[in-house]
């Protein structure tokens, strides 16, 4: 079950809004133009299957979204607490940056914090297992994996390419809490 905390972008000392009620989080989402939903495995998914039985279990919801926004390609990240590049993958996104195609992620297990930049608010929306989230195309943000990063991610695209990451350069990241998993 996700959550999602409401800041104003110049007190990120004081939480404004709060929420654990995925139907809540998805509607408070939505009227910033960001979707937010729960997935439902088609079975359950073993421990060890590898990206082709994750794939095949949300084969349906991938097929829903591939009729609705026309992706042409998907593929499963995997980050595991012991990966020994950790620091320098977490650090890679905790800038402030937008992507010139909508960024889409499933969370298959584990979790991952988005932070999203929209007007004078940041919305601190943490993903879990069974969340998804599309971030448009243009909106500033940035992406927290704790620092012992676990999870399992579906990521679509219309073209890999065009997931670059733009930097604003604003420092705004560098003064939100920090997502400290446990």
């Amino acid at each position: 079950m996700g959550t999602l905390t409401i800041y104003d972008d110049v007190d990120p000392a004081t939480p404004l809004f709060y929420s654990s009620d995925n139907a809540v989080i998805a509607a408070r989402l939505n009227d910033v133009g960001i979707r937010f939903e729960q997935w439902t495995a088609l079975r359950e998914i073993p421990r060890d299957a590898d990206d082709a039985a994750v794939l095949a279990v949300y084969q349906p919801d991938i097929d829903r979204l591939v009729a609705e926004e026309g992706y042409k390609s998907w593929d499963i990240v995997r980050v595991l607490p012991d990966n020994e590049n950790r620091a320098v993958m977490r650090g890679k996104f905790l800038d402030e940056h937008t992507h010139s195609e909508d960024e889409v992620r499933f969370f298959a297990e584990g979790s991952g914090m988005f932070y999203l930049h929209i007007g004078t608010k940041v919305y601190m929306v943490l993903c879990e297992a069974a969340d998804f989230i599309s971030v448009p195309a243009g909106t500033t943000h940035w992406f927290d994996m704790g620092p012992r990063p676990h999870f399992t991610a579906l990521r679509l695209f219309m073209s890999p390419d065009g997931w670059v990451a733009s930097f604003t350069g604003s420092g705004y990241s560098a003064e939100f809490p920090k997502y400290e998993t446990a």
